[in-house]
Formats: structure tokens, sequence, C-alpha cells
């Protein structure tokens, strides 16, 4: 069969970046995934590393860029585009690696090897671009387009990387479906259809346990809305803690004094440190007394040395800060600017970051004292994009979290679908580590996210809100939290073995061209 013309390959790779990008929040039609990558593997069918580099990173452009395009009004166009074509670089390697990969003697010769080994050299490659460079952005994995999917509840059983890899297993079961029908080879692929469909349906079997295993804790989630002017919504922040002093004072229309476990307050929702403060530690102050509950704000310090950390900050009424957790993965470019004179020959954006934040150090695990359980329960409490990160979300549930929170401000973003797609994450976290979840944002999407995944309460963007939820508390571990970092580094680590077995077949074939024209065994020639 002959391989496609390059126009086709590159028509396969935009349609099918566009198709991905439209599985995501806010289309979210996540059967689209399943398309939009089979299309990519397709389009990668011709045997050249250096073309599949060209059309990896076509797919990647059509994918990333409408995915962060949010970014735009954040930190410019030139940044936006600059960290669209870093990303999309990540898929035109994997476009050679595939290339490279399939050369080896096993891989070539049969379908059922092709499929599980592209998966893993997929997986392989978000892991790398997750952590790299500038410690990694996995915006867009796979798994994120996931939360509606049964697939999405694998994540139970190996996190991310495992729901990625089932995304690409339903892809290159498609692809070799397309391929057997183009040889008349119907039997093989109704065959792989059928596969591929028992492969979707496998999440089904995953026992998402929503229980409460250690009592309920009765908590309250404040937004209290930024005013939507773009950037300068940064500046308001005296008016923005005002906002949530409104809305935690509102919350006595519904609940009475002392009968609240923990209220919740978003990133940024108090950005002057009430510790120095005197007008943020006078409104703590009112709202933890006149509720008689601790509060988790999101504030900000500035260190004697420069820079500024962003805090989880546990405040207690006459008390003061009882616990804090900093912020451990700014953001770069955004939160802070590496090599910013070296940036600043691209773009003057980067001077909209006027004072870089400072990465903090300590696992995200905020102590709460619960008199009404007799106990201190921990929270998990992650700072907006480190939801993403599989690391930093896990370590602070196996710190001892027993409630997960998800501080975050996504007004600079406006009415994106940046927020969307950071609940989505909240959500898989959710089925990923067994944890009622909470999402707290300045202005929205918010939401109330049991442990299996499903939303019980959300707010709209831009709208002062409020959300009162008894939420169960969970203590044992799941598989993905228990074993996650090994199954990170033996799919990174198998996903380079593949491709260097790949290469090595390859440079083989080139020293003894009859490589090729040995017989195939029969278990080969069954392909």
């Amino acid at each position: 069969m002959h391989p496609p013309r390059r126009r086709t390959t590159v028509l396969l790779a935009v349609v099918g970046g566009l198709l991905t990008d439209a599985s995501f929040p806010g289309t979210a039609w996540w059967p689209l995934a399943f398309v939009g990558v089979a299309l990519l593997l397709l389009a990668l069918d011709r045997d050249s590393a250096r073309w599949n580099l060209v059309v990896g990173a076509g797919w990647g452009l059509a994918f990333f860029l409408p995915q962060l395009s949010w970014i735009v009004g954040a930190v410019g166009s030139v940044p936006w585009v600059a960290l669209c074509v870093a990303e999309a670089g990540f898929v035109g390697l994997f476009g050679a690696a595939w290339t490279w990969a399939r050369r080896g003697r096993v891989i070539r010769t049969a379908d059922r090897w092709q499929v599980p080994a592209v998966a893993v050299v997929w997986t392989a490659m978000e892991e790398a671009r997750s952590v790299m460079p500038f410690g990694g952005f996995p915006w867009g994995r796979l798994a994120f387009s996931q939360a509606d999917s049964p697939i999405g509840r694998l994540a139970w059983a190996g996190g991310a990387p495992l729901v990625s890899v089932a995304v690409v297993l339903v892809a290159a079961l498609l692809a070799v479906a397309v391929r057997r029908v183009r040889r008349l080879d119907i039997g093989l692929a109704s065959g792989a259809v059928l596969l591929a469909g028992a492969v979707l349906v496998m999440g089904l079997a995953v026992p998402l346990d929503s229980a409460a295993q250690d009592g309920r804790l009765k908590v309250a989630a404040v937004q209290g809305d930024v005013p939507d002017r773009g950037l300068d919504s940064l500046d308001q922040a005296r008016e923005v803690v005002r906002n949530h002093e409104a809305g935690s004072i509102a919350l006595l229309g519904t609940v009475a004094p002392g009968e609240l476990d923990l209220l919740l307050w978003p990133e940024n929702s108090a950005d002057f440190d009430p510790r120095t403060d005197p007008q943020t530690q006078a409104i703590v102050e009112k709202v933890t007394g006149a509720l008689d509950v601790p509060l988790l704000l999101g504030t900000q310090s500035y260190p004697d040395t420069g820079g500024r950390y962003n805090l989880g900050m546990l405040w207690e009424h006459g008390v003061g800060p009882v616990a804090i957790y900093a912020k451990q993965h700014p953001v770069p470019f955004a939160e802070y600017i590496p090599m910013r004179e070296v940036a600043r020959r691209f773009s003057s954006a980067v001077d909209r970051v006027r004072t870089d934040m400072l990465p903090g150090h300590g696992v995200g695990l905020i102590p709460v004292d619960v008199p009404r359980l007799g106990r201190t329960v921990g929270i998990a409490d992650v700072i907006c994009f480190e939801v993403a990160y599989d690391d930093i979300v896990r370590s602070a549930v196996t710190a001892g979290g027993e409630l997960l929170v998800v501080q975050t401000n996504n007004a600079t973003f406006g009415h994106t679908d940046e927020s969307t797609q950071q609940l989505a994450m909240s959500r898989l976290r959710a089925m990923e580590l067994g944890r009622a979840t909470v999402q707290i944002s300045t202005v929205g999407v918010s939401a109330i996210i049991a442990p299996n995944g499903a939303m019980t309460d959300r707010t709209g963007l831009f709208t002062a809100a409020h959300m009162v939820a008894a939420l169960p508390l969970r203590t044992s571990l799941t598989p993905a939290a228990r074993f996650g970092d090994e199954i990170s580094w033996a799919l990174r680590g198998l996903g380079v073995a593949i491709v260097v077995v790949g290469m090595a077949g390859a440079w083989r074939r080139r020293r003894d061209p009859a490589e090729d024209r040995r017989p195939a065994t029969r278990r080969q020639a069954a392909r």
C-alpha cells in the first residue's frame, strides 16, 4: 500500500489537531480526541523521520494554538505563539521518534505490537513536556479531555499517564481499522474497532468510591468576584478582598456561626498579606469571628531579599496564621520571567510581570483543627496551575490530605476556556486520588467535586457566588496515589527503550539489507 502523499499528511495532521482541541472544554466533545489522534497516526505513515517531525509539529500547532488561546490576554501574542511552538515541537519529536521506533523488527511486523508501543511513546512525550523546559507545562495532555469519558475513570488506577495511554490505544486501533479497510480486510478492521470499544468502556469496571471514611467536613467556598477589567483586575486588590468579605458575611443567611468547619477563599483573594496589612487583617478577623470558622485564603508575601511568594494561608480568629503553603511551581513567563533581558528582546509584555514569583518549598498539606470531629483534618492544597502537575497534587494527598482544595484566580483570562480546562483537571484529580475536591476561583468557574469526579455544585464566570457542602473525608490511597511515580517513570523509560530498540533495528537493516528479505515467522506473517 502506497504511503499517503505529503499534502495529505499535512491536511490529516491539521484536522486532527483541531478535532483534538475540540475534545477539551469548551466544546468538550471528548470522543473527538480518539479521532484527532487517529488522524495524526495515519498522517505519520510515511517512513521519513524528518517529514514526520514536520507533520507532528503541524498537528501540535493546530492543537495548541486554539487550546492555549487564553494566554493572549494575559501575556500577549508573542509569548502565546512561542509557547505553542515549543509545545508543538514535542509532538514533532514524537512523530520522528515513532518513525524510528517502528523500524524495529518486532514492532514493524505486527499491529498488535505497534498499538501499545505508540501509546507508550506518546505518553512518554507528554511526560517529557510536563517536566521541561523550566519545569514543564502539562496543559493539553490527552487525559485532561476525558473527565466525562469512561476512560477518565482509569485515573484511579494509573493517574493521568494511564488515561493518556488508553486514549492513544483507542486512537491507534481506529487507525489500524482505517488501514485494514483500505486493504479490504474487513474482518481485522472490525476486530480493531471492537477492541477499541473494549478499551473505551474498560474504565466502567474501576471502583470509584465516594463514601466518607472518616467523617465529613462542612465547608463553604466563596467566589467574591473581580472587576472584569482584564489585566487591570490585578490592581483591584482592595475591592477583591471586600467582595470576599461581603460574600462570606452573606453566608450567615445560610449557616449559623460555628456551623462550618472551614471557609475557603481563592488564590489572590487577599493580595495584601493580613500579617502585615491592617486593613486586610481587620477584614479577615471580622469574617472568621462572625462565622466562627478558620479561613483558608490566598495571599502574597514579599521577602526582604526580593521576589514574592504565592501563599495559601490558614487563619484562625484571634490567633492569626496557623499554617501556610507557598506555591511550589510558579508558571514561567507568566508568574516569573526566566532570562528576562533575553525575553524582553522578543516582547515587552514580559514587563507586565514586575516582581518574579519565587518557588515555595514544602508539600501543600494544611492541617485544620476540627473540634466537631475531635481531630485534625489534613487539607491537600494546590494553587492554580499546580493542579496540572501530577507529583505536586499527589504528594499533598499522600502526605495526609483527606480533601483536595484547588485555589485559583482566573480573572486575567476573561471569558475564555481556561477556567473550564482547569476544572476538568480538578475532576480528573478527584478520580485519580479518591478525594472530594473544591476548586475555588476569584471569578469562576468554581465547583464542588465528589471523589468520583462528579460535580455536585458549580458557579458561573464573573459572578459573586458561594457554595456550601458537607464533604466526605477519605484516608485510603488509590493505586495512582501509591504508585504514581513508579508508573510515570516506567512509561518514560519504556518509551525511550522502544525508540532506542527501533533505532538499533534500523541501523541493522542499513548494515544488512537482506534483513528485510528474510522469511517471516508464522507469527509475524499473521499480521
